[in-house]
């Protein structure tokens, strides 16, 4: 028996990210890698995006079902995470040690994951297993059995995640900045639920899920590996067909996050505070997003070569860590930064940030800083496909966001078209350093709170 709910994927460690940057910085200036993207339909119409690579006897291939935790029911939170723990948990005619042991034998990897807006997963195989691969992801997807036993000890472990987190001063202070700035939208719920929901939650609400929420209309499928476009045909309708032509309705409004330049303090009894902060962003189809892009990494999302790096951590020694990124939902958008620093510095930090979010909204990027930035995130760009599954990732996302499937070729284009002018403007409308709501976990020193913390329902 299987000790889970299995590690959801992660981005990148800090080491390994800081690791990632600082050799990527040494590269020069490159086109993307040479990557044939083939678009293989079914005789059954469903449509998978493949990269065939032949070097290896290995096939990969990711999977998002638009609609995630956002659509979760008022009161079961927690339900798409749940059916992503347990529909491997049993199919068809295994249980779940019968399902798991023969994933084990055959050397077959098999995930799921829930996000907020998508539902995912995760197959890899030897190719001289794919078909038996295929069919276990087909059990997965239409025949989870939703044994109780499996489900009882997924949802005690759920439950004994929830409870590790609740002094994690992190996550404390990322959940209480969605509900401050999402309220009572459903991007402020916990995508992991709360022990409340969870223990709402029933078998019948697992297999509600799965037959609504699973559908042909809201598949996206990336393949990359030892696999012809013939031979993907035909496991795509033997794997994929069975799914329901169109998925339950089941829609998320749009909207604006509040930002009323909020000061939120949470106690906690550590040497250290966690900060977050943010307001509104810019949407992943917005035409200035590409140089929103490259002047995120020049405030704060390029690591050592970002201006937040440079003044929080080298010249002041304020903390060790220091960023800003760009998060983009289906119906909402945020620009987020965060910091980790000694209590008695908190307030100097977050003085620091907010300077540079108004110097960078006054004045935009330099020219020298633009081109630096431009020459990282074109050079950079192949890394990401170094390996079967990023590239099998990065089609599933492409087709997420409608890109086209010639967008590896167009991508680095993009930002090379990122014009000093266009960077200054983008700037000057995205960063309003007066609107950011900032939430503190721990006893910071310099810092006033303009209002309560939110529940932590």
């Amino acid at each position: 028996m299987r000790g889970r709910p299995k590690a959801k994927r992660r981005g990148l460690s800090l080491p390994t990210a800081a690791l990632f940057l600082a050799l990527a910085w040494l590269l020069p200036a490159a086109p993307a890698l040479a990557v044939e993207v083939k678009r293989v339909v079914s005789p059954g119409g469903i449509e998978a995006w493949l990269v065939e690579d032949h070097s290896n006897p290995i096939i990969a291939l990711e999977l998002s079902f638009r609609g995630g935790a956002a659509l979760d029911p008022t009161g079961k939170e927690g339900l798409a995470t749940m059916v992503s723990s347990t529909i491997d948990e049993g199919a068809g005619p295994l249980d779940s040690q019968a399902f798991q042991g023969q994933l084990d034998n055959l050397s077959i990897r098999l995930s799921f994951d829930a996000g907020l807006d998508v539902f995912s997963g995760s197959l890899r195989t030897l190719s001289d297993n794919r078909e038996t691969a295929f069919d276990m992801l087909r059990l997965a997807l239409t025949e989870a059995r939703f044994d109780q036993e499996p489900v009882e000890r997924i949802r005690a472990q759920l439950l004994a995640r929830l409870k590790s987190q609740e002094n994690d001063a992190d996550i404390i202070a990322s959940r209480a900045l969605r509900r401050l700035m999402f309220e009572d939208h459903p991007y402020a719920r916990q995508v992991n639920g709360t022990p409340d929901s969870l223990a709402a939650i029933e078998t019948a609400d697992l297999r509600r899920f799965v037959a609504e929420r699973f559908a042909r209309e809201n598949l996206k499928i990336g393949v990359v590996g030892d696999i012809t476009a013939e031979d993907l045909a035909g496991l795509l309708d033997a794997t994929f067909g069975a799914l329901p032509a169109a998925a339950a309705d089941g829609t998320v409004p749009e909207i604006v996050p509040r930002a009323d330049g909020d000061v939120v303090v949470i106690d906690q009894d550590v040497p250290q505070s966690s900060v977050v902060l943010g307001h509104g962003g810019i949407k992943r189809d917005d035409p200035d997003y590409y140089a929103a892009y490259v002047v995120n990494y020049i405030l704060g999302g390029g690591g050592f070569a970002s201006r937040l790096y440079e003044e929080v951590r080298e010249n002041r020694g304020l903390a060790y860590s220091v960023y800003s990124y760009l998060n983009a939902f289906d119906h909402s958008a945020l620009v987020l930064g965060g910091v980790g620093t000694a209590n008695a510095r908190v307030g100097e930090s977050i003085a620091v940030i907010r300077e540079e979010w108004r110097r960078m909204a006054e004045q935009g990027p330099s020219a020298e800083e633009l081109e630096a930035a431009k020459t990282f995130l074109t050079g950079s760009y192949p890394l990401r496909q170094t390996s079967s599954a990023r590239i099998a990732g990065m089609l599933v996302g492409i087709q997420l966001e409608d890109l086209g499937i010639d967008y590896m070729d167009r991508r680095n284009g993009y930002i090379e078209a990122v014009t000093l002018d266009d960077a200054k403007r983008v700037a000057a409308a995205l960063y309003h350093p007066d609107k950011l709501t900032i939430v503190v976990v721990g006893r910071p020193e310099g810092v006033e709170p303009t209002r309560e913390a939110p529940g932590r329902s």
